[in-house]
């Protein structure tokens, strides 16, 4: 019997969250106000961003088991990135705290600066509910199951 091999990866999956993300912060880029499409799109955008950071040890942890410790170790210090601007962006959305949002989005923006966008391919409205989702968060002090 042949390999088992799963066409759904944690790099694939990476690079789908990061063209998502890419798309959002294109979209939020061209808006003149903070409304609440802009705050779904910006929690869409959090849990996209800790989507990628669970994902990147995954990664690291599959490169351990292969005994590749440095490039597991160059993959983790690579992206440590997601996490802390998932972490800046939650507080400014659960704190209201709208005067550091252009500093962190222009953070954020190098980060996807390499992905070329020409269509827009998510489907529209996928982030609708998701500041609500966020807010729960707080008031229960755990983050809910996707």
């Amino acid at each position: 019997m042949g390999r088992v091999i799963n066409p759904d990866t944690t790099g694939k999956r990476r690079n789908q969250l990061m063209r998502s993300s890419a798309e959002m912060l294109r979209m939020l880029t061209q808006k003149t106000s903070i409304d609440d499409e802009s705050k779904d799109m910006l929690a869409a955008l959090v849990y996209n961003l800790r989507e990628i950071d669970a994902g990147i040890e995954q990664s690291a942890e599959a490169w351990e088991k292969r005994d590749y410790w440095m490039k597991a170790e160059e993959l983790r210090r690579r992206w440590t990135w997601p996490g802390y601007m998932a972490g800046q962006l939650s507080s400014v959305l659960v704190e209201d705290k709208w005067e550091a949002l252009p500093q962190i989005m222009v953070k954020l923006l190098p980060h996807f600066a390499d992905i070329k966008i020409t269509k827009i391919t998510s489907k529209e409205g996928l982030w609708l509910g998701s500041y609500k989702r966020l807010l729960e968060e707080k008031t229960s002090g755990e983050k809910p199951p996707k």
